[in-house]
């Protein structure tokens, strides 16, 4: 049985205080997710990347930090579009310390 119909069964189980408990957890592992930025394991190495894309969000950091302004980044980039770069900079944001480390990681490969 597929993994959302095993789900859907199981959520006619619950009671009324259980799916609401469910849902709080749910929106919880939701609200750390970012629109536009996947991680997929087989894809750059698991790097978060421009959904579409194999663009990984590190390099769209690294490249405005050497200068390179959006409007540039939007011609190289043919597939990008001004909505991935804002969602880029959130999750940039958002997780400092990871995007360091990618930087640090790609720039000594």
């Amino acid at each position: 049985m597929h993994a959302l119909q095993q789900i859907e069964h199981l959520l006619t189980t619950l009671t009324r205080a259980e799916k609401a408990q469910l849902l709080q957890w749910v929106a919880r592992d939701i609200a750390e997710a970012f629109p536009g930025i996947d991680s997929s394991p087989g894809v750059c190495g698991g790097e978060p990347c421009i959904v579409r894309t194999r663009i990984p969000v590190w390099l769209l950091v690294q490249a405005k930090r050497l200068g390179t302004s959006e409007a540039e980044l939007l011609r190289s980039y043919p597939t990008l579009r001004a909505e991935d770069l804002a969602n880029a900079w959130a999750y940039a944001r958002a997780h400092q310390e990871e995007m360091e480390s990618q930087i640090i990681a790609n720039e000594t490969a």
